[in-house]
């Protein structure tokens, strides 16, 4: 069995971070997935603070493992999210697209492990002097927000330049990740695109569908002009969203027309207006399995091309 410090730090079995993705990463995944001896992560997007809240108490209902809560840093209810956390003392709050910086205290002084995404080594030391127990270093492969550094090179560098604990995420789907991110320095990985396609996962079947026949160049990236790139499947969304851009909209007509289109794919699976966010990742999907077989598979691959490792150093003048 693989064990890392992260599995010290968050008490679980595997490491293996489920991403917190709006809209998709409801109860029903992370309670399979923390099940599984990993950690789930409920994705507060921007949902009302009533609805994270309930969705906290469900998990909290259904397993006694840890879990966690991701909120990005864009949404008007974080505040409010970061109250819910405390008092329901939720074990682990990861987030993303910011500087979470002004929280972090809050955060600590209730007991809760902080894990911010990064997409930079700025970011990353600047989260480490501000007090992060941990950091997500996500390359641009991934789906939903992105930075504009690719995994490999990013999470070295971030494991580099600081002393915490970092986790890899970004293009990873199989226990080949696990392993090229183990020795890329990292403790672990987080993974979404994966994860969509389990059973447990709630979003509509046309989703699902969508990631299992995708390639290797399925997603695009589109936002470059609002400096807020978001990389999803490639669709009537995405292409129209695309030539809007190079025509030189606005930023409120792109930011207007952008709304709401993740809700029409993971919960309408509106294959002409909805946002399919997936990383590139997407090519290694290919079947919609139990959250706990993902697991399983992933942990298994690693530990197998681990024990593979040493064939490659030979003894001296051996050809």
């Amino acid at each position: 069995m693989i064990k890392t410090h992260l599995c010290k730090l968050l008490g679980i079995d595997h490491p293996i971070l489920q991403g917190g993705m709006a809209w998709v990463s409801t109860a029903d995944l992370v309670v399979a997935v923390s099940e599984a001896g990993a950690l789930g992560i409920l994705g507060a997007g921007n949902a009302p603070p009533d609805w994270v809240e309930g969705q906290i108490r469900q998990i909290k209902a259904r397993t006694s493992k840890p879990f966690g809560v991701n909120m990005p840093m864009f949404s008007a209810y974080v505040p409010q999210v970061i109250d819910i956390c405390a008092r329901e003392r939720v074990p682990v709050v990861t987030t993303g697209a910011g500087n979470p910086t002004p929280y972090i205290p809050a955060l600590r002084q209730a007991g809760i492990v902080v894990m911010p995404v990064v997409a930079s080594v700025a970011l990353a030391k600047r989260l480490e002097r501000a007090g992060a127990d941990a950091l997500i270093a996500e390359g641009s492969e991934s789906g939903g927000h992105i930075g504009d550094v690719n995994t490999l090179p990013l999470v070295p560098q971030v494991v580099d330049a600081v002393r915490i604990p970092v986790v890899a995420a970004g293009g990873i789907a199989d226990g080949r990740g696990l392993a090229a991110a183990l020795a890329l320095g990292a403790v672990g990985v987080q993974m979404g695109t994966r994860f969509i396609c389990t059973t447990e996962c709630s979003v509509h079947q046309n989703y699902k569908d969508m990631i299992q026949k995708a390639g290797d160049r399925s997603t695009l990236t589109t936002g470059h002009s609002l400096g807020h790139p978001v990389r999803a499947l490639r669709s009537p969304m995405t292409r129209k969203f695309e030539e809007m851009e190079q025509k030189g909209l606005t930023e409120a007509e792109l930011i207007e027309f952008g709304t709401g289109k993740l809700r029409l794919a993971t919960v309408d699976g509106n294959l002409s207006e909805g946002s399919f966010m997936a990383g590139q990742s997407c090519g290694l999907v290919s079947d919609v399995v139990p959250a706990a077989v993902v697991v399983q598979r992933m942990v298994a691959e690693a530990e197998a091309i681990l024990r593979q490792m040493p064939r490659y150093i030979s003894p001296e003048g051996d050809l």
